[in-house]
């Protein structure tokens, strides 16, 4: 039976280069080939945006998560969750197995950030249960993070049977680390990175990570490794590093 995953997670800044000065959604969806992870979540994501499509030559047609999947991820979802007049932004996973049911569930704790947790659940070949994958992107401020966060654990409680596999992966903007003692003691979640180096990810800015950001955590999983993916070349591409793992089912 078919049993490991390779799974990563990147903000990519709506497509532009750190500080807003280029489009590069196109070198993006390069290195996220080179990556070969077989399941992305994907933040900040463009669904459209009138100005930037009249703007920008090469802007995609459609949605950014349907072009960053082109051929290599047939299965995508987005959960959009900033609308403005021009456009609209979100989240999305990428998956090279069938999604087989979703949802986008609004998480915004005030009208200046909207958030939500994008909930998939994915069929892999020959496995029982389905794999329960949540793309998040939690707030800056910490009272709002601390609701994101309780709205995650009713979700997973009410929503994810405690014997199915399950991957959380996102920004989850832990400015002071307190994410992840909520998600594993309450819900038996493992962070990747604390398993492998004994700590979160550095992930922000990504020239140069300080910040511990970024997270992938999993349950039902052997954790095989971990990478961070910064500096060249992809600090040109987002002012996050992509993170990605190898993982095991048990």
């Amino acid at each position: 039976m078919f049993r490991k995953l390779h799974i990563a997670t990147y903000n990519i800044h709506k497509g532009f280069s750190s500080f807003n000065q280029r489009l590069i959604v196109h070198e993006q969806r390069n290195h996220l080939r080179n990556l070969n992870a077989d399941i992305v979540f994907l933040q900040e994501v463009i669904g459209r945006h009138v100005r930037h499509a009249r703007r920008f030559n090469d802007w995609p047609e459609g949605s950014q998560h349907e072009f960053l999947a082109d051929a290599v991820w047939p299965e995508t979802v987005y959960g959009k969750n900033a609308v403005y007049d021009a456009g609209h932004h979100g989240n999305a996973i990428l998956s090279r197995y069938p999604i087989v049911s979703w949802e986008n569930e609004d998480i915004s704790a005030h009208r200046f950030e909207s958030r939500g947790l994008l909930h998939c659940e994915i069929s892999i070949p020959e496995w029982e249960d389905n794999l329960h994958c949540i793309c998040v992107h939690l707030g800056l401020f910490k009272r709002g993070r601390h609701a994101q966060l309780k709205a995650l654990n009713n979700r997973i409680r009410k929503m994810v049977p405690h014997h199915a596999p399950l991957v959380i992966a996102g920004d989850f903007n832990d400015w002071n680390e307190k994410t992840g003692a909520i998600l594993t003691d309450a819900l038996g979640l493992t962070e990747v990175f604390e398993h492998t180096t004994g700590r979160a990810a550095r992930s922000f800015p990504a020239i140069l990570p300080i910040l511990r950001l970024d997270r992938i955590y999993v349950r039902g999983f052997h954790i095989e490794n971990s990478r961070v993916h910064h500096g060249h070349p992809w600090s040109r591409t987002s002012d996050h590093a992509a993170l990605s793992a190898n993982v095991v089912r048990r």
